[in-house]
């Protein structure tokens, strides 16, 4: 009896074979990899990865496709299932003896309404090496976007500040079964290495980049003085357009995701 998709997970599954390949192909499984699949369902993905990678971990949620996924794969050497919430799961505990975090390889197609919590639990330390996902098509939008464009905000500077991101391809929504209301990309996202921020470096970044795409349509200076988690001073805001440079009366969307490290750095300098 084929699974019926459950619209709480946010349950699409991909049909098209030759996107299946596609996508697999562009992960690059090797017999050294580890892979963990975020959301296999009816096993769309994992049919293609099953032997050709040292180890696949399965993380699904899902109780009814988890235990079909043990009993198909679970013979399988080197496959685990694990019956989780993604957002719950902490990676080192679920690699196999050896592996590590950075070099280890993500892949899924993800629920369109969490993309952004597991996309920034995927990012937080340690970092895998390759993060290959699906997500809806505005969302890679906000992802990629350059600065300027009304889709620049604080999930492009969030993800491109500590890692590379491009576009893989298209999927249709015809691709998927249920067909969803929206289209999907693939993304490729490698973690930068080494690590250009230092973990509080990457926290004081946040603070400035939620506060500034908050205010989107004020000033960078209006923001700095008013916002309650900034608050700075006349002063130092002319200080710090003096150390970065940077005309601070222009909209937070006109900065790349570089200008708001630097803006941030140069924060951190006048306390």
């Amino acid at each position: 009896m084929e699974h019926r998709a459950k619209r709480s997970l946010g349950q699409n599954f991909l049909v098209d074979g030759n996107l299946q390949r596609k996508i697999v192909g562009a992960l690059d499984p090797g017999p050294r990899d580890v892979i963990l699949e975020i959301g296999p369902g009816r096993g769309a993905l994992t049919r293609h990865l099953v032997g050709r990678c040292r180890a696949l971990i399965l993380v699904e949620l899902d109780r009814q496709l988890a235990r079909r996924l043990a009993e198909e794969y679970g013979g399988e050497p080197g496959v685990t299932v694990v019956e989780e919430d993604i957002l719950e799961v902490r990676l080192p505990e679920v690699l196999p003896t050896g592996g590590s975090v950075a070099e280890l390889k993500v892949v899924g197609n993800i629920p369109y309404n969490i993309t952004t919590p597991i996309l920034f639990h995927l990012l937080e330390r340690p970092r895998p090496g390759t993060i290959l996902l699906m997500v809806q098509r505005e969302v890679a939008r906000r992802i990629l976007s350059p600065p300027g464009s009304t889709e620049f905000g604080a999930l492009s500077v969030g993800v491109r500040s500590v890692a590379a991101v491009e576009k893989v391809l298209d999927l249709p929504a015809s691709a998927f079964r249920p067909v969803p209301a929206v289209d999907s990309t693939v993304l490729r996202i490698r973690p930068l290495r080494p690590e250009p921020l230092s973990p509080g470096e990457e926290r004081a970044l946040r603070t400035l980049t939620r506060a500034a795409f908050q205010l989107r349509r004020k000033q960078f200076q209006t923001i700095l003085r008013t916002h309650p988690e900034l608050g700075l001073a006349r002063d130092q805001v002319a200080r710090l357009e003096e150390a970065t440079g940077f005309d601070l009366r222009r909209r937070p969307e006109t900065f790349s995701p570089e200008d708001f490290i630097r803006i941030s750095a140069g924060l951190r300098a006048l306390r």
